[in-house]
């Protein structure tokens, strides 16, 4: 469990870090000051960029799109009922955006967990193919 929180945390990190609702993100200073720190601008969004091949290869190797879309529509669901009960203010577009990038980080930290979730519960491992 903790193993799924530090995936979740570095996730999380990764998709803020991108853009979030305040002025401290990577895309509006990439935006407001792209001519003035260029190479520190490459170098960061070349860091992100790494971190989102790694998050994205390996949620895709281990539950799929079909997997992506199971995921998201649960997480859709499951804000459909807050919203239904009244816990939830769809109508704040900075909290619906909150949410939406917390979500994208639980997908990519589930995916990134999944294989490793699946060998617990059914002792099976996931296998990459290796070229020897």
């Amino acid at each position: 469990m903790i193993g799924f929180v530090w995936r979740f945390a570095a996730a999380l990190a990764l998709v803020l870090a991108t853009y979030n609702p305040t002025p401290w993100n990577f895309l509006r200073w990439a935006l407001d000051d792209w001519a003035g720190n260029l190479p520190v601008l490459v170098l960061c969004g070349l860091v992100l960029l790494i971190g989102y091949i790694i998050y994205f290869r390996a949620t895709l190797r281990s539950i799929g799109p079909f997997g992506i879309v199971l995921v998201a529509a649960l997480i859709g669901a499951l804000l459909w009922v807050l919203a239904d009960f009244g816990w939830l203010n769809v109508e704040d577009q900075t909290v619906m955006e909150w949410i939406g990038l917390v979500a994208l980080a639980l997908i990519l930290a589930i995916g990134l967990s999944w294989s490793l979730v699946r060998r617990h519960l059914t002792g099976q491992a996931d296998i990459d193919d290796v070229d020897e």
